[in-house]
């Protein structure tokens, strides 16, 4: 049977589609939206044709109003602007749900990276005892984040959901009811979350997406690779941060923390509890059904009837199961036998933790609280501490580390941050008492810059109680500078005697976190991405010599400047130089909704990193090592790209035009998340203290996506200037790793549009930055068009690309209006006497369409 090509696929099923049900939503009867789904085509046409024509959006807005608003009065005109933000945040949600309708008929579900592919290429190859062995020893753990990268409120949420079925199966009637409760739903949050609302809202995913994904799929391996033997390995993991990742945000509480790993062990139960009761209607065999009943009541009590007590341990449940499939294989001819593997698996999968809650904080914070704890057993006549620490050298000061013992109490500390870091030691303990030890067993350090770092929050650890911590301790190196020097503080721990006996517990494993946000907004683009593949090259060697298995866990984001892209051929990407026992990845905001929001697009895309994992170690072992030469291309491009994105960050106006011109105040004003916008409180803007997602989240707004490509331009404009353009030719066409890299700045690309931002060229005091912005968008179109030998960005990807443009279309009146808001603002504050009522009428114009642009790009683009 002849299949439809993918771009084909996608404009019948997605384009057409869209378009269809469109027009059913222009012509709903809303009191609200009035005549705006009239006018609101009308306005994009006029927005379209203005940008063509290099009018400004207060141009484009004026002239609109006076031909068919036929009013001057500026209410009049801010009304209509709220309108329009008000459907198009509806329209968008009808995009998003019509894409996931679509998405197993747009994307080949069987095709390459699927489980049947891996399956069936280790046949073809003769490579199925290799597969086995590797995937007993494999894992990959997708960690939901809470960082605010999406803006659906939980009630909207559940409307795409509906909607997407609806769709589905093509239910007219539903859909129209679905799209008018859209019209009458709230968009905007009231109040921020706290992170306890934020986990709940994630839990939903685990419950009802990840939960039967995983166990589908392991399921799958089991009976069709493994001939049916169980698999004693956690193929697939998941973690968790709401709740636990304290860094930058004060409302994590310690309650807040036991509250949310009470809640993920409920919630697993609770779907154990679904699940026996449904094999209690098949299993009605004598012998067994005595024993699914009292599973099912047990789970019942301690999922409903429960203050906290469970009334079966996970060996219990296990033991159990386990009997009733031994009487099943014995005395009923295997019935039902399928089913209660299914159950089997998810137990083994997920416990009684469900996702491994991350305690997270950062190193500057820990400085301070290791100096308040010094000083305690100072004064307090312990001989816990040398008086003189801080006098000490580092290797004196590991000497001491290396035996400190003791009971701290938080009680005994004035210092709130000090209580609650010692409090959030003893929360993992009790989690891991309730959970298992797979409740909580992370302690993440970010911005870590020593080795001194990792060793003062172990003995911090230590020193609350627990002589051999079932904890790993994860440093987290973010800025280029701490990636470079990464293997050198890695060989100080692995040398330490203390730590290396820690080491010992903990099976000669040790997790290496890098993160792509900040390692870009400190380095741009390539020197990120190419200091972080050369620290894992690095940090692998030194493991490997120290016989340490290192597991890297990438701190990504959904656009490539923070990591995202096509994430599956990045891993994919990777050689044998670099250690490939895990595939750990953050997830978060539209990414979690978009790549991993229904049952189709989460078996996909995990589906598509185990793959990648596979098709590294088994399919193309040694195949994907950088050569020397390859190498030195590479480190060149970095080096021209950071020494130009360097030039521009220390540029005057880079901190005041991202003030005065995007939307980067605007994140802390948003109620999406309850995690400050940066991290100090100082009202002047420090950029270290710049949190990624509001500082990529504000070129995005722009629609100039300077940290995805800022820098490629003028890198291979070198190599193009020297005549050695061949060089980079060869890296592109014979490296998957350079060759993702530049796809995914493609995408950054693909997303820019300079028309909106042009009148910025006449600013008296920005002008010339937003050229250079500008110049280098030119400069690295052309040059990676050149390289792909493509004539327009994302050529290769056409599905991909006919979302990001149906995306763009249906967010670029949203955006007119954002950038009108924003130049009223500069006016009104220029005025003698500034209107305030006004001025803040505009802002919540330039916040609310934050909203709108920030969904739309959940394509990751």
């Amino acid at each position: 049977m002849y299949t439809l090509p993918k771009i084909e696929r996608f404009n019948e099923n997605v384009l057409s589609k869209y378009n269809i049900y469109n027009s059913v939503f222009i012509t709903l009867p809303f009191q609200s939206i009035d005549n705006t789904g009239a006018l609101l085509p009308l306005f994009t046409d006029v927005c379209e044709s203005g940008f063509k024509k290099l009018e400004t959006p207060k141009e484009i807005i004026e002239s609109f109003s006076k031909k068919y608003l036929h009013s001057d009065v500026e209410a009049d005109k801010i009304d209509l602007m709220f309108r329009f933000i008000q459907y198009i945040e509806r329209q968008i949600v009808l995009f998003d749900a019509v894409e996931d309708a679509a998405f197993p008929i747009v994307n080949n579900m069987e095709g390459r990276g699927s489980l049947r592919d891996i399956k069936e290429k280790a046949d073809a190859k003769g490579k199925r005892e290799e597969l086995i062995g590797f995937l007993e020893d494999f894992n990959i753990r997708t960690v939901l984040t809470a960082h605010p990268t999406q803006f659906y409120p939980g009630s909207v949420l559940g409307i795409i959901n509906d909607l997407t079925d609806a769709i589905r199966d093509n239910n007219l009637l539903d859909i129209k009811e679905l799209l008018a409760q859209l019209g009458k739903t709230p968009f905007i949050k009231q109040e921020k979350p706290n992170p306890f609302d934020e986990a709940v809202s994630l839990i939903w995913y685990l419950e009802n997406v990840f939960y039967s994904t995983s166990g589908d799929m392991v399921h799958y391996l089991q009976k069709n690779v493994f001939h049916g033997n169980s698999i004693q390995n956690s193929l697939i993991k998941l973690g968790f941060w709401p709740g636990g990742d304290r860094d930058g945000n004060p409302f994590v509480t310690t309650e807040i923390t036991l509250n949310v790993a009470e809640r993920l062990r409920t919630s697993i139960m609770k779907c154990y509890y679904i699940e026996v009761r449904g094999l209690k209607r098949k299993l009605t065999f004598s012998g067994v059904d005595v024993l699914v009943a009292e599973l099912e009541f047990k789970l019942y009590r301690s999922v409903f009837y429960s203050k906290g007590e469970i009334y079966i341990t996970l060996e219990e449940f296990k033991a159990q199961l386990n009997k009733i499939k031994t009487i099943i294989i014995e005395q009923h001819q295997s019935l039902y036998l399928d089913e209660l593997e299914a159950l089997l698996i998810k137990v083994n999968l997920f416990g009684f933790h469900f996702a491994t809650l991350d305690i997270r904080q950062n190193s500057r914070i820990h400085d301070a609280v290791f100096k308040d704890v010094h000083e305690f057993y100072s004064n307090s006549n312990t001989d816990v501490f040398p008086e003189n620490y801080y006098d000490l050298t580092e290797e004196e000061k590991f000497e001491v580390l290396s035996n400190v013992k003791g009971n701290l109490n938080s009680a005994d500390f004035e210092n709130e941050i000090t209580r609650s870091t010692i409090e959030s030691i003893q929360a993992i303990k009790v989690i891991q008492e309730n959970n298992g030890e797979l409740g909580a067993n992370r302690y993440i350090i970010s911005n870590n810059e020593s080795a001194l770092n990792v060793m003062e929050t172990f003995a911090l650890i230590r020193l609350s109680d627990w002589e051999a911590p079932t904890v790993d301790v994860v440093p987290l190196f973010e800025s280029v500078d701490d990636l470079m020097n990464a293997h050198n503080i890695m060989e100080q721990l692995y040398t330490n005697p203390m730590y290396a006996g820690h080491l010992v517990n903990r099976e000669m494993k040790q997790t290496i976190m890098l993160g792509f946000s900040d390692g870009t907004k400190d380095g741009g683009y390539l020197m990120a991405n190419w200091s972080i593949y050369k620290a894992k090259e690095e940090l692998t060697a030194i493991s490997r010599k120290y016989g340490i298995k290192v597991i890297f866990f990438d701190g990504r984001g959904g656009p490539p400047a923070r990591g995202g892209g096509k994430t599956h051929k990045f891993y994919a990407s990777l050689g044998p130089t670099i250690e490939n026992k895990e595939i750990q990845i953050t997830v978060q905001g539209q990414t979690i909704s978009s790549n991993f929001g229904t049952l189709d697009s989460c078996r996909y895309n995990l589906e598509n990193l185990l793959s990648a994992g596979v098709t590294n170690q088994v399919f193309s072992k040694n195949k994907n090592e950088l050569s020397d030469e390859e190498k030195v291309v590479m480190g060149q491009l970095a080096d021209f790209g950071y020494e130009k994105y360097l030039s521009f960050k220390n540029h005057p106006k880079f901190i005041p035009y991202l003030e005065q011109m995007s939307t980067l105040k605007y994140y802390a004003k948003t109620n999406i998340g309850s995690r400050p916008s940066k991290r100090s409180k100082s009202a002047e803007l420090d950029f270290k203290d710049l949190r990624a997602i509001p500082f990529v989240g504000s070129w995005s707004q722009l629609k100039q996506n300077v940290p995805g490509f800022f820098g490629v331009g003028t890198a291979l404009k070198h190599f193009e200037d020297m005549g050695q353009w061949d060089r980079v030719q060869d890296l592109y066409d014979n490296s998957l790793f350079f060759k993702t890299l530049l796809e995914n700045s493609m995408m950054s690309l693909a997303k820019s549009f300079f028309p909106l931002t042009a009148y910025m060229k006449k600013d008296p005091e920005f002008g010339p930055f937003w050229q250079i912005i500008y110049d280098e968008f030119l400069e690295s179109k052309r040059l990676l068009l050149k390289i792909a030998g493509h004539k327009e960005l994302m050529e290769n990807y056409p599905d991909g690309k006919a979302s990001i443009q149906i995306r763009e279309r249906i967010v670029l009146p949203l955006l007119t209006i954002q950038q009108y808001a924003l130049l009223r603002i500069n006016e009104l504050n220029k005025e003698s006497v500034a209107n305030e009522e006004l001025i803040k009428v505009y802002e919540k114009i330039v916040m609310r369409s934050l909203f709108g642009n920030t969904n739309a790009s959940r394509n990751s683009a």
